[in-house]
């Protein structure tokens, strides 16, 4: 493996991306530099100085963390004597084998292909890993020009059939929008623990929790009941990392812009991950990114078990604020639901209706979207003392024929 950079984390991220693809990490080489050497990355002596290492370790190929021109990839690979491969590769490769969905697979194809057409300078090899989907490899062809049609007319027809699979998805949104259930999101680097979160929630088996980095790519929606009886949608994210890809970024916006109508949004961040402060801050850049500013965030720290009494103690005194869980042993899940109620009932006003009695059954399928405060029995019906979202109020009294008693401001 090749760096300038004197981030050893995101080299180590590296080696654990390449596990995934069952790929050994011999050695690494470093050389600081300011910038990347615009013909070489590292300068040509210090790439020189490692045919003799390549050859005697029979190295099957070189990775490079950063993301490479393809001129440096072409001299790389000229001098070394084999392939040459940068970050931005392998994470591709890493997404490729754990797409299972039918979007994720469109959406991973059309980061590769989108990375790759600008790479097309000439025949051979740069065409050779070139195919018609996931993980293909082809011979390469004798016409640069056709090779790129060809690319592009496939680009244009992935985006064809995600723009339909993107309209699918607004439609649920607005199902869900319309069924008035709150939703939360859980978000963070990836391997925080998100799909073991959902999980423990849920109290779902179906859903599978990875030490893999990158394990979830296609968002999974379940309810979960809080302790003021509401329902609330959680949702599971694909995680974040370092350096990433902007064709990733572009190809998984659809699916990372979920979080944007999210009403809260949960930062999971691994507490026992001793750089877990340099990942709150890429989760952060990644939620700007995508705009999501005004959505209320909830600082959760999981894997609490694994970390000393002493560690346990800074972090409570360094994030006052923050809740303390572990997902895997289910500690802490009543404080974070708990935590949940309030904030989302901040948003929340209060309504006192007038329900006559035969229409009171009317309210039960509204029980899992409000908080009945109060019921008062009179001779024209019942009052009830209702806290809920404002939408859900203003559908409640049309359903009682504009029944509205007094209308209270924000709770």
């Amino acid at each position: 493996m090749l760096t300038i950079d004197s981030d050893s984390p995101s080299c180590e991220e590296l080696i654990d991306l390449l596990s995934n693809l069952g790929v050994k990490v011999e050695e690494i080489v470093k050389q600081k530099r300011e910038f990347p050497d615009s013909r070489f990355y590292l300068g040509r002596g210090k790439v020189e100085s490692l045919v003799e290492k390549v050859e005697r370790m029979k190295i099957d190929y070189v990775v490079v963390d950063s993301e490479l021109t393809p001129l440096q990839v072409k001299n790389l690979e000229k001098i070394l004597k084999v392939p040459v491969r940068d970050r931005t590769q392998i994470i591709l490769d890493v997404f490729a084998r754990h797409a299972t969905t039918k979007e994720g697979k469109l959406q991973v194809e059309l980061a590769q292909l989108q990375y790759e057409l600008p790479r097309l300078v000439g025949e051979g090899k740069s065409l050779s890993r070139l195919g018609g989907g996931i993980g293909t490899r082809g011979p390469g062809e004798p016409k640069l020009e056709e090779k790129r049609r060809e690319i592009r007319e496939r680009i244009s027809a992935l985006k064809k059939q995600l723009d339909e699979i993107r309209k699918n998805r607004e439609q649920q949104r607005k199902l869900r929008l319309d069924n008035e259930l709150a939703t939360v999101s859980i978000v963070g680097y990836t391997n925080a623990g998100k799909s073991c979160l959902l999980a423990a929630l849920s109290a779902d088996p179906s859903i599978t929790a990875s030490p893999r980095l990158f394990s979830t790519l296609a968002p999974v929606v379940r309810r979960v009941k809080l302790p003021n009886g509401r329902i609330v949608l959680f949702k599971d994210t694909v995680g974040f990392i370092r350096k990433v890809p902007h064709s990733i970024v572009e190809a998984f916006k659809s699916t990372l812009e979920e979080i944007v109508f999210s009403n809260l949004v949960i930062l999971l961040v691994d507490a026992s991950d001793r750089e877990f402060s340099e990942k709150i801050k890429v989760a952060e850049e990644v939620l700007n990114e995508l705009n999501a500013y005004q959505i209320q965030r909830l600082l959760v720290f999981n894997k609490i078990d694994l970390l000393s009494e002493e560690d346990l103690q800074r972090l409570l005194d360094d994030y006052p604020s923050a809740i303390f869980i572990s997902a895997l042993k289910r500690q802490g899940l009543d404080v974070l639901l708990k935590e949940i109620c309030r904030i989302l009932e901040r948003e929340e006003i209060e309504m006192e209706l007038l329900v006559k009695l035969d229409r009171l059954h009317l309210l039960e399928k509204y029980r899992e979207k409000i908080t009945i405060e109060e019921s008062v029995y009179t001779p024209g019906g019942v009052v009830v003392r209702i806290k809920a979202r404002e939408s859900v109020l203003k559908k409640l009294a049309t359903l009682f024929d504009g029944g509205m008693v007094e209308c209270e401001g924000q709770c």
